[in-house]
């Protein structure tokens, strides 16, 4: 946890006030800011921190955008700060690369746990690169990068960079193809912590990784729903080492 640096966003000077006084108590170096300009001239200054609490409803730039930004260069991860009833927000932070998601108002414990949770995926995905990865990862009609987290369909050519949760779902099937994986063995390895009751957000990565690979759930051809299981991808996988 020491040297462990977290970015507040959020407009609400309270709210940044209380974190960072809480998160400081707790070890991590903790920056705040106000807006996306502050947050893009933090990092262009000091680079990117281990993981950023970010609000959606922001001025200039929304949650939404920066997300979308910080994703195009950077796999840190991020928690959105979402309206307690607006389920939509949180769908949409998904869909975009967030890695979770907190409704306000929050309890400081849950937030703690969420960010620990993040931060444990975070250092077991780093303790994982010190072992051989394979270069090269085929699978069906697609071809995984592990360097660039970039797929690439064999015969379209058309290819999709992954965030680094959707990655992490991707080699979680990738290294334990035609395996059943419930949905807590799907959340540990995207968000380092068991799924929660009637959470949305497992459904969302896992449609959005099914549209990336041209699959459906309906008619799946490479990962299939098992009713009361889980889920399995069911084409063969080959590593280039």
């Amino acid at each position: 946890m020491e040297g462990t640096r977290i970015v507040v966003v959020d407009d609400d000077r309270e709210i940044c006030e209380l974190l960072d006084e809480y998160l400081s108590k707790s070890g991590y170096q903790v920056a705040t800011v106000c807006d996306g300009r502050a947050l893009l001239a933090h990092i262009e200054q000091h680079g990117y921190p281990d993981l950023v609490l970010l609000d959606v409803m922001l001025p200039g730039d929304d949650g939404f955008t920066l997300c979308q930004k910080i994703r195009r260069s950077s796999d840190v991860p991020i928690i959105m700060l979402t309206a307690v009833s607006d389920e939509t927000d949180q769908i949409i932070g998904l869909e975009i690369g967030a890695d979770d998601y907190i409704a306000k108002p929050f309890s400081p414990r849950q937030l703690m746990a969420r960010i620990k949770a993040l931060l444990r995926r975070a250092q077991v995905s780093e303790d994982k690169s010190a072992d051989p990865l394979p270069k090269r990862i085929a699978f069906g009609d697609w071809r995984l990068d592990t360097l660039s987290h970039r797929m690439t369909h064999q015969q379209s050519g058309e290819e999709h960079e992954l965030s680094g949760s959707d990655f992490a779902l991707l080699m979680l099937f990738l290294s334990r193809a035609n395996e059943v994986l419930d949905r807590d063995t799907i959340s540990f390895a995207t968000r380092g912590r068991e799924a929660l009751p009637f959470e949305r957000g497992i459904d969302v990565q896992l449609s959005r990784l099914r549209q990336r690979l041209g699959d459906s759930a309906k008619y799946p051809n490479y990962i299939k729903t098992l009713r009361g299981n889980g889920y399995l991808l069911s084409v063969p996988v080959s590593f280039e080492y």
